[in-house]
């Protein structure tokens, strides 16, 4: 194994890759990646997807068969798309089994048109349940208003879930709550509260993309001074506050049930800006208990040069707040700039379902 990831996972990160394919399925390469890079999870989304469908013949088979079914393009999709979830939990399943559900777990994410309607995500998150049919799925629920209830109702009936999307810091601490409430409910309805799992993917890179871009235009020296420092900031406070719901009566009612925490998920780890280490969201967000979903460009680099040293964000809150507080002194309207990403990252997954289902159907008419 390699010693700088193995140093990582060490640290009390769960490695994840943000990638998964039908080619890198049927290669081995996920098995390898599981065996030389401690990969323990996988996570998607429907711009991964697309980018799959686009490349090589790997599909090339059951898409001759959804063709002569007569299928339409939705069901295409979700078929294929289920095919590849299933195949990749199948993999990490000795990796679920030696965490005893823990790790192991591979991501699908909900249509991203029904991010805005509750009973609609509700409903495709039972079908994908159905249709992955692994204990070891991941169903992601974007973090919108809507989506809250969302999580909550899935969780009550026993859906681990991958919240997704989150940017705030007031969301995060929403999402935790529906999380909670969601566990409440399955309690209520005499379910193995052990057997529900769940992280919260807080997305990291986009919000210094999106931060650096309005200091840029701001200008000052001062301004200059904050690039590439919002990101880490963020994420390690929303780690402050995931500690403090560790901590209180009503999680600790829940754990003495059974149920396991919530982990706080590194999203969007993969760096945008050249000039900046491309390992810096893994090396500034280490700490034990959570996950870090990686891009295999990312873990290539923390595997090859990934300096590990220890807690880096426990001890660094104050110095978090402080660069919150110095963005907000140089005119950075935080809740504007977490708004904007949502609706970016949601009309980007909107863009992405649509490509897919536009390869596809080529794909089908072709067949």
């Amino acid at each position: 194994m390699n010693e700088n990831l193995k140093r990582l996972s060490d640290a009390g990160v769960s490695i994840w890759l943000d990638d998964i394919s039908r080619e890198r399925l049927r290669s081995g390469n996920l098995s390898a990646l599981i065996r030389d890079k401690n990969v323990t999870g996988v996570t998607s989304n429907p711009t991964i997807f697309a980018s799959a469908l686009s490349k090589g013949d790997a599909y090339d088979a059951q898409m001759r068969d959804l063709a002569t079914r007569g299928v339409t393009v939705e069901e295409a999709v979700r078929a294929i798309t289920t095919f590849d979830i299933r195949w990749a939990a199948d993999v990490l399943r000795p990796v679920f089994d030696a965490t005893r559900g823990v790790d192991g777990r591979v991501s699908i994410e909900v249509d991203p048109r029904m991010a805005r309607r509750t009973e609609a995500t509700i409903a495709e998150a039972r079908a994908l349940w159905w249709l992955v049919d692994r204990p070891n799925v991941h169903i992601k629920i974007p973090a919108t208003v809507e989506g809250l209830p969302a999580i909550t109702q899935a969780i009550s009936e026993g859906i681990s879930v991958n919240v997704t999307l989150i940017f705030s810091l007031e969301r995060y601490r929403q999402v935790i709550d529906a999380w909670l409430s969601g566990l409440e409910k399955a309690k209520a309805n005499g379910l193995d509260l052990a057997t529900i799992e769940s992280v919260a993917s807080f997305f990291v890179s986009r919000v210094d993309t999106e931060i650096d871009s309005r200091l840029d235009k701001i200008g000052t020296p001062e301004a200059a001074e904050l690039k590439g420092r919002a990101a880490v900031a963020n994420a390690r406070l929303a780690y402050a506050a995931y500690e403090e719901v560790m901590n209180s009566p009503r999680w600790q009612a829940l754990r003495a049930a059974g149920a396991h925490p919530q982990r706080p998920l590194w999203a969007s780890t993969g760096v945008k800006n050249p000039d900046f280490p491309d390992t810096l969201y893994v090396e500034q967000l280490v700490t034990a208990g959570v996950v870090n979903t990686m891009p295999e460009k990312t873990l290539d680099a923390s595997a090859d040069h990934g300096r590990i040293s220890g807690d880096t964000i426990r001890p660094f809150y104050q110095q978090a707040w402080d660069v919150m507080a110095s963005l907000k002194q140089a005119g950075i309207d935080y809740d504007d700039v977490v708004r904007a990403l949502e609706e970016e990252g949601l009309e980007k997954f909107e863009t992405s379902w649509g490509e897919l289902l536009e390869t596809v159907d080529g794909e089908l008419r072709k067949a």
